[in-house]
Protein backbone atom coordinates (compact mmCIF):
# COMPACT_ATOMS: atom_id res chain seq x y z
CA UNK A 1 0.00 0.00 0.00
CA UNK A 2 1.11 3.68 -0.85
CA UNK A 3 2.87 5.38 1.88
CA UNK A 4 1.56 9.15 2.49
CA UNK A 5 4.80 10.37 0.91
CA UNK A 6 3.20 8.19 -2.55
CA UNK A 7 -0.16 9.50 -2.63
CA UNK A 8 0.45 10.81 -6.19
CA UNK A 9 1.98 9.26 -8.99
CA UNK A 10 2.98 11.36 -11.69
CA UNK A 11 2.28 10.62 -15.58
CA UNK A 12 5.07 9.86 -17.69
CA UNK A 13 4.94 12.48 -20.91
CA UNK A 14 3.10 14.57 -19.15
CA UNK A 15 4.32 17.05 -17.05
CA UNK A 16 2.46 18.50 -14.18
CA UNK A 17 0.03 15.97 -14.42
CA UNK A 18 -0.39 13.45 -11.13
CA UNK A 19 -2.59 10.73 -10.38
CA UNK A 20 -3.97 10.49 -6.96
CA UNK A 21 -3.70 6.59 -5.46
CA UNK A 22 -6.92 5.20 -3.59
CA UNK A 23 -6.05 2.05 -1.72
CA UNK A 24 -9.59 -0.21 -1.45
CA UNK A 25 -9.53 -3.13 0.23
CA UNK A 26 -12.47 -4.23 -1.73
CA UNK A 27 -11.53 -3.68 -5.61
CA UNK A 28 -10.12 -6.96 -7.21
CA UNK A 29 -8.01 -4.90 -10.04
CA UNK A 30 -6.30 -1.62 -10.41
CA UNK A 31 -8.75 1.13 -12.05
CA UNK A 32 -8.65 4.71 -13.98
CA UNK A 33 -11.07 7.04 -13.57
CA UNK A 34 -10.75 10.64 -14.78
CA UNK A 35 -13.25 13.51 -13.06
CA UNK A 36 -15.61 14.60 -15.84
CA UNK A 37 -15.55 17.91 -13.96
CA UNK A 38 -12.44 18.53 -12.69
CA UNK A 39 -10.16 16.07 -14.57
CA UNK A 40 -8.48 14.41 -11.67
CA UNK A 41 -7.18 11.99 -12.43
CA UNK A 42 -7.77 8.70 -9.43
CA UNK A 43 -5.99 5.00 -9.87
CA UNK A 44 -8.09 2.65 -7.44
CA UNK A 45 -5.17 0.77 -5.56
CA UNK A 46 -6.29 -2.67 -4.12
CA UNK A 47 -4.73 -4.25 -1.20
CA UNK A 48 -1.58 -6.15 -2.19
CA UNK A 49 -0.48 -4.28 -5.07
CA UNK A 50 3.25 -2.50 -5.30
CA UNK A 51 3.75 0.69 -5.76
CA UNK A 52 6.01 -0.28 -8.63
CA UNK A 53 3.18 -2.13 -10.79
CA UNK A 54 1.24 0.94 -10.26
CA UNK A 55 3.41 3.05 -11.60
CA UNK A 56 3.81 0.53 -14.80
CA UNK A 57 0.27 0.44 -15.32
CA UNK A 58 0.33 4.62 -15.17
CA UNK A 59 2.84 4.60 -17.66
CA UNK A 60 0.42 2.25 -20.08
CA UNK A 61 -2.11 4.10 -19.75
CA UNK A 62 -0.40 7.50 -20.02
CA UNK A 63 -2.29 8.31 -23.38
CA UNK A 64 -5.54 7.74 -22.31
CA UNK A 65 -4.99 9.76 -19.74
CA UNK A 66 -3.63 12.47 -21.51
CA UNK A 67 -6.30 12.47 -23.74
CA UNK A 68 -9.13 12.31 -21.30
CA UNK A 69 -7.86 14.99 -19.23
CA UNK A 70 -7.46 16.93 -22.32
CA UNK A 71 -11.14 16.57 -23.13
CA UNK A 72 -12.21 18.01 -19.91
CA UNK A 73 -13.74 21.21 -20.58
CA UNK A 74 -11.89 24.59 -18.58
CA UNK A 75 -13.62 25.76 -15.76
CA UNK A 76 -15.62 29.12 -16.74
CA UNK A 77 -15.70 31.42 -13.59
CA UNK A 78 -19.13 33.33 -13.02
CA UNK A 79 -18.33 36.87 -12.64
CA UNK A 80 -19.88 40.48 -14.64
CA UNK A 81 -18.77 41.31 -18.11
CA UNK A 82 -18.83 37.21 -18.97
CA UNK A 83 -21.48 35.11 -19.76
CA UNK A 84 -23.72 32.05 -18.13
CA UNK A 85 -25.48 29.54 -19.84
CA UNK A 86 -28.96 29.43 -18.79
CA UNK A 87 -31.83 27.30 -20.34
CA UNK A 88 -29.23 26.73 -23.22
CA UNK A 89 -28.55 29.88 -24.05
CA UNK A 90 -25.22 31.86 -23.02
CA UNK A 91 -26.60 35.17 -21.32
CA UNK A 92 -24.60 37.88 -20.37
CA UNK A 93 -23.90 38.95 -16.43
CA UNK A 94 -24.11 42.78 -16.47
CA UNK A 95 -23.59 44.70 -13.02
CA UNK A 96 -26.84 45.80 -11.49
CA UNK A 97 -27.88 46.96 -8.22
CA UNK A 98 -29.55 46.08 -5.08
CA UNK A 99 -27.88 42.37 -3.41
CA UNK A 100 -29.53 39.78 -5.23
CA UNK A 101 -28.87 38.52 -8.88
CA UNK A 102 -31.75 39.34 -11.34
CA UNK A 103 -32.55 37.79 -14.81
CA UNK A 104 -33.87 40.91 -16.58
CA UNK A 105 -34.85 40.49 -20.36
CA UNK A 106 -31.67 38.27 -21.92
CA UNK A 107 -29.58 39.13 -18.93
CA UNK A 108 -28.65 38.48 -15.52
CA UNK A 109 -27.92 41.65 -13.54
CA UNK A 110 -25.76 41.24 -10.51
CA UNK A 111 -23.91 43.49 -7.98
CA UNK A 112 -20.10 43.19 -9.22
CA UNK A 113 -18.40 42.10 -6.50
CA UNK A 114 -16.98 39.15 -5.09
CA UNK A 115 -19.71 37.05 -4.72
CA UNK A 116 -21.32 38.14 -7.98
CA UNK A 117 -20.76 34.11 -8.89
CA UNK A 118 -22.38 33.17 -5.63
CA UNK A 119 -25.78 35.48 -5.97
CA UNK A 120 -26.11 33.84 -9.81
CA UNK A 121 -25.83 30.77 -8.24
CA UNK A 122 -28.68 31.21 -5.77
CA UNK A 123 -30.87 32.66 -8.66
CA UNK A 124 -30.14 29.86 -11.17
CA UNK A 125 -31.08 27.27 -8.32
CA UNK A 126 -33.91 29.15 -7.67
CA UNK A 127 -35.13 29.08 -11.82
CA UNK A 128 -33.90 25.61 -11.56
CA UNK A 129 -36.92 24.66 -8.58
CA UNK A 130 -39.46 26.56 -10.80
CA UNK A 131 -38.70 24.55 -13.53
CA UNK A 132 -38.02 21.45 -12.45
CA UNK A 133 -41.34 21.57 -10.02
CA UNK A 134 -43.30 22.81 -13.14
CA UNK A 135 -42.23 19.55 -15.39
CA UNK A 136 -41.97 16.94 -12.44
CA UNK A 137 -46.15 18.13 -12.28
CA UNK A 138 -46.75 18.11 -15.68
CA UNK A 139 -45.09 14.44 -16.39
CA UNK A 140 -46.43 13.04 -12.28
CA UNK A 141 -50.12 13.98 -13.50
CA UNK A 142 -49.85 12.38 -17.25
CA UNK A 143 -48.95 9.37 -14.89
CA UNK A 144 -51.64 9.77 -12.87
CA UNK A 145 -48.51 9.72 -9.99
CA UNK A 146 -48.21 12.28 -7.01
CA UNK A 147 -44.87 12.90 -6.41
CA UNK A 148 -43.16 12.87 -3.16
CA UNK A 149 -40.65 16.16 -2.43
CA UNK A 150 -38.01 17.76 -4.54
CA UNK A 151 -35.02 18.61 -3.81
CA UNK A 152 -32.10 19.93 -5.78
CA UNK A 153 -28.66 19.13 -4.95
CA UNK A 154 -25.20 19.63 -6.66
CA UNK A 155 -24.55 16.41 -8.13
CA UNK A 156 -21.67 15.49 -9.98
CA UNK A 157 -22.10 11.64 -10.82
CA UNK A 158 -26.04 11.96 -11.44
CA UNK A 159 -28.76 14.41 -12.80
CA UNK A 160 -31.52 13.00 -10.78
CA UNK A 161 -32.90 9.91 -8.77
CA UNK A 162 -36.23 8.78 -7.38
CA UNK A 163 -36.50 6.54 -4.55
CA UNK A 164 -39.00 4.18 -3.33
CA UNK A 165 -40.78 6.62 -2.00
CA UNK A 166 -41.30 8.37 -4.61
CA UNK A 167 -39.26 11.69 -3.48
CA UNK A 168 -37.22 13.35 -6.32
CA UNK A 169 -33.82 14.43 -6.43
CA UNK A 170 -32.05 16.73 -9.61
CA UNK A 171 -29.30 18.90 -10.55
CA UNK A 172 -29.94 22.19 -10.28
CA UNK A 173 -27.21 22.60 -12.89
CA UNK A 174 -29.67 21.41 -15.34
CA UNK A 175 -31.17 24.85 -15.57
CA UNK A 176 -28.05 25.91 -17.62
CA UNK A 177 -28.92 23.10 -20.29
CA UNK A 178 -31.77 23.70 -23.34
CA UNK A 179 -35.22 23.48 -21.38
CA UNK A 180 -36.34 20.39 -23.43
CA UNK A 181 -32.83 18.36 -21.80
CA UNK A 182 -34.11 19.36 -17.95
CA UNK A 183 -37.67 18.31 -18.91
CA UNK A 184 -36.52 15.08 -20.40
CA UNK A 185 -34.79 14.34 -17.27
CA UNK A 186 -38.03 15.32 -14.78
CA UNK A 187 -39.62 12.70 -17.55
CA UNK A 188 -37.26 10.18 -16.65
CA UNK A 189 -37.17 10.58 -13.16
CA UNK A 190 -41.18 10.64 -12.87
CA UNK A 191 -41.03 7.30 -15.13
CA UNK A 192 -39.19 6.03 -11.79
CA UNK A 193 -42.49 6.79 -9.72
CA UNK A 194 -44.18 3.49 -11.70
CA UNK A 195 -41.02 0.93 -12.78
CA UNK A 196 -38.15 1.55 -10.37
CA UNK A 197 -35.35 0.18 -12.75
CA UNK A 198 -34.62 0.65 -16.27
CA UNK A 199 -36.49 -2.26 -17.86
CA UNK A 200 -38.17 -2.06 -21.40
CA UNK A 201 -41.37 -0.96 -19.44
CA UNK A 202 -39.31 1.64 -17.81
CA UNK A 203 -38.08 3.08 -21.57
CA UNK A 204 -41.63 2.12 -22.97
CA UNK A 205 -42.79 4.73 -19.98
CA UNK A 206 -40.49 7.55 -20.73
CA UNK A 207 -41.15 7.21 -24.50
CA UNK A 208 -45.11 7.43 -23.93
CA UNK A 209 -44.01 10.83 -22.02
CA UNK A 210 -41.41 11.70 -23.84
CA UNK A 211 -41.48 10.22 -27.72
CA UNK A 212 -38.39 12.43 -28.61
CA UNK A 213 -36.48 12.09 -25.19
CA UNK A 214 -33.19 9.77 -27.13
CA UNK A 215 -31.65 13.33 -28.33
CA UNK A 216 -32.00 15.08 -25.56
CA UNK A 217 -30.69 12.11 -22.90
CA UNK A 218 -27.56 12.30 -26.36
CA UNK A 219 -27.09 16.00 -25.09
CA UNK A 220 -26.57 15.01 -21.63
CA UNK A 221 -23.61 12.47 -22.51
CA UNK A 222 -21.38 14.73 -25.07
CA UNK A 223 -22.28 18.34 -23.53
CA UNK A 224 -23.15 17.63 -19.71
CA UNK A 225 -19.80 18.47 -18.55
CA UNK A 226 -20.11 21.77 -19.81
CA UNK A 227 -22.32 22.21 -17.40
CA UNK A 228 -20.01 21.28 -14.40
CA UNK A 229 -17.28 23.40 -15.46
CA UNK A 230 -19.14 26.57 -14.62
CA UNK A 231 -17.89 27.54 -11.45
CA UNK A 232 -19.40 30.05 -9.09
CA UNK A 233 -17.08 30.80 -6.24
Amino acid sequence: MPSPAQDHLPVPGTPGLSVVLRPSVRARRMTLRVGRSDGVVALTLPKGVAIDEARAFIAAQAGWIARQVAAVPAMRPVRVGGTVPLMGVERPVIAGPGRAARYVGDAIAVPDDERAGARVKVLLREMARTHLVEAVDRHAAALGRVPGRITLRDTRSRWGSCTSRGDLMFSWRLIMAPSEVLDYVAAHEVAHLVHMDHSPRFWAQVEGLMPDWQPRRAWLRTRGTELHAVDFA
